[in-house]
C-alpha cells in the first residue's frame, strides 16, 4: 500500500490533468479511481485488476455512461492476483491504518493525539495539506486519519462504496482508525480522495 494518498502529480501523470504537486488529489469519484489504477498499471506494463462486464480491462473500450449510473459499479469485478494498481479493500486499508503488526492500539492511525499524525477540523484551517507533513503511524504510512476520505474497493450498503479515514474538515471521532462511511460511486467531492495498493509477484 502506498505510504501517502494519492497526490495531484501522480494523477497528472497518468490522467494529464490536475496540478502537479504534492497536495492529495481530490474531487475524484470512485469510478475515477478504477479507471486511474487501470491507467497507470498499464502504463507502467503490469496487468490491470478491474474489468467491466465482459468488455476487458482498457477503460477507452468500456461503454459510454459506464461511470454515470451508481448501479454501473456492480458491473466493475476485481482481478485479486493481478499485480496491477488497484484500491485497498476495507480490510487492507484498516489493517495498514492501525499498523499492521507493528500496531500499539492507537485510536488515530499512529498516535491517541490527532493533531500528531491528522489533519482534520482543529488543525487544518478547513484546507486539505501536502501529504506527509504529519507523523507517519508504525508502517510509514501517512494521513490515514484526516487530510482527505479514502475511497476502499467494498460496498457499503446497494451502491454505496466504503470510505475510510476522515478528512481535513472532520471532527476527531470521523479520524480514527475503526470508523466506515460511505459515499456513491459517482460522486466526487473536495473531501474525497484515494490510496493505491498492489500485490508483488
Amino acid at each position: 500500500m502506498d505510504k501517502y494518498e494519492l497526490t495531484n502529480a501522480a494523477w497528472n501523470a497518468v490522467m494529464g490533468s490536475g496540478g502537479g504537486d504534492n497536495y492529495p488529489h481530490a474531487s475524484v469519484s470512485w469510478f475515477g479511481a478504477i479507471e486511474y489504477c487501470n491507467r497507470r498499471s498499464t502504463m507502467e506494463d503490469l496487468p490491470p485488476c478491474y474489468s467491466y462486464l465482459n468488455y476487458g480491462t482498457n477503460p477507452d473500450d468500456w461503454p459510454a455512461g459506464w461511470n454515470t449510473s451508481d448501479d454501473n459499479s456492480l458491473n466493475v469485478s476485481c482481478d485479486w492476483n493481478a499485480t496491477g494498481y488497484r484500491l485497498p479493500s476495507e480490510a487492507e486499508w484498516e489493517y495498514a491504518a492501525r499498523g499492521g503488526l507493528q500496531t500499539h492500539g492507537y485510536t488515530y492511525s499512529g498516535s491517541n493525539d490527532l493533531s500528531l499524525v491528522g489533519w482534520c477540523w482543529s488543525n487544518s484551517g478547513n484546507f486539505p495539506h501536502p501529504v506527509g507533513q504529519l507523523a507517519p503511524n508504525e508502517l510509514g504510512t501517512y494521513d490515514m486519519s484526516g487530510n482527505l476520505w479514502e475511497c476502499c474497493w467494498d460496498i457499503y450498503s446497494d451502491s454505496y462504496r466504503v470510505i475510510r479515514g476522515g478528512y481535513f474538515s472532520s471532527v476527531s471521532s470521523y479520524c480514527t482508525v475503526w470508523v466506515r462511511n460511505a459515499v456513491y460511486p459517482t460522486v466526487s467531492d473536495v473531501s474525497l480522495g484515494f490510496r493505491i495498493c498492489r500485490v508483488y509477484p
